[in-house]
């Protein structure tokens, strides 16, 4: 294999978030290329068709460019979605997303994810798209993120929930009325209006 293909690869492969099989097809760099050099260790395969240096420390923001590229299907959710929204103060140790319920699970190497399923309006609802390090990542609203927070507050613990619902009002990073739109999308109404009307009364 030539130097100068081989520098080409790991040049890619070292940008924030990696670089992807069609990110490869594009500079004309065959497969078979990546497959030695993930053979001989200069290369990771996160995923299929997703590609880093080895060893490499991924920055919290690059780990959902890594996950968006190698999973387009998911969406950032819950402790994820709350740490990007800047809201509370959850550090997730996993990368959080949803996907369908009937959706395969998805063989990805790094960074760890932790996987809800979602459905119907729950799943399709909320979803903004955001450039995170040059890749679309999918990532529920600060307004359907409380409410997720609360439909699923067994998971997460209730306090989680109530202190991002008390940060995020606070730091106005949604109003009443998209916040009324996602508590009835995720069905938890009846279980959010209390501490509403506690907040703003």
């Amino acid at each position: 294999m030539a130097s100068s293909i081989k520098r080409r690869v790991l040049r890619l492969a070292g940008r924030r978030g990696g670089a992807t099989a069609r990110d490869y097809a594009e500079a004309g760099i065959h497969r078979q290329v990546l497959t030695r050099l993930v053979a001989s260790g200069h290369l990771e395969r996160v995923s299929r068709g997703v590609y880093r240096l080895p060893d490499r420390s991924i920055t919290e923001h690059e780990g959902l460019a890594v996950v968006a590229a190698a999973v387009p299907q998911s969406t950032i959710t819950l402790l994820s979605a709350l740490q990007f929204h800047e809201i509370g103060t959850q550090l997730p140790s996993q990368i959080w997303i949803a996907l369908d319920r009937r959706a395969r699970r998805p063989a990805l190497k790094y960074p760890p994810i932790r996987i809800v399923r979602y459905s119907g309006a729950a799943l399709t609802e909320g979803i903004e798209t955001h450039r995170v390090e040059g890749q679309p990542v999918r990532i529920y609203s600060a307004a359907k993120t409380i409410a997720d927070c609360f439909k699923y507050r067994n998971k997460i613990g209730i306090e989680v929930a109530l202190e991002a619902l008390r940060e995020g009002w606070r730091a106005r990073r949604f109003t009443l009325d998209e916040l009324d739109l996602y508590a009835r999308v995720c069905r938890v109404q009846l279980v959010m209006r209390p501490y509403i009307e506690a907040l703003v009364g």
